[in-house]
């Protein structure tokens, strides 16, 4: 008995007194993600897949986000939902609409423009659906890997309008041809 009294004791003493440090070991992947506020608008959707009755759906988006004043890059955006939920595009899939969700980077799943509209038939490519007041531009001729981000119904923040303005005009000729009297 005075054995267990003594390792008892020991034990209590040792938990107590220990450094209060949390043990860290080497994970090599952060979980939970790291979430971040992003604000985005939609170019155009590059696969759809229907609703499902009792799993989470998916939406890809190809979207740009805002990386500065006025300063737009092009990314790709995965958004799931579930059965009850909205899809993102029905909450505006408009290019004037600017959604603000948190999203965590997924390196995993960054892919080009093609790798996008591939489908599993060879030679074959899906044409993304442009969203409305989109100033068009030729995605196709993108080469380099777009960066992913992931979120989810839950994370949606809210939209705004935001109209976009229109280019500036290009300046005159300074120098200009003289008329032949």
């Amino acid at each position: 008995m005075k054995k267990w009294t003594t390792a008892l004791f020991f034990l209590a003493a040792t938990c107590i007194g220990g450094s209060g440090r949390r043990a860290e070991g080497q994970l090599r992947w952060s979980y939970p993600p790291k979430k971040a506020p992003i604000r985005v608008r939609l170019v155009a959707v590059a696969i759809s897949l229907p609703r499902s009755s009792f799993f989470k759906s998916a939406e890809v988006f190809v979207a740009e986000t805002e990386v500065g004043r006025d300063e737009w890059s092009l990314i790709k955006l995965v958004f799931t939902f579930l059965p009850y939920e909205p899809r993102l595009s029905e909450s505006g899939f408009d290019y004037s609409v600017v959604h603000e969700v948190s999203a965590w980077r997924d390196q995993n799943c960054d892919q080009t423009i093609a790798q996008l509209t591939a489908r599993s038939q060879p030679d074959r490519h899906e044409p993304l659906i442009y969203s409305r007041n989109v100033p068009r531009e030729d995605l196709d001729r993108k080469r380099s890997p777009l960066p992913c981000y992931e979120t989810n119904a839950d994370e949606y923040i809210k939209s705004s309008f935001e109209p976009i303005t229109p280019p500036p005009k290009p300046p005159e000729a300074v120098l200009k041809v003289p008329n032949p009297s």
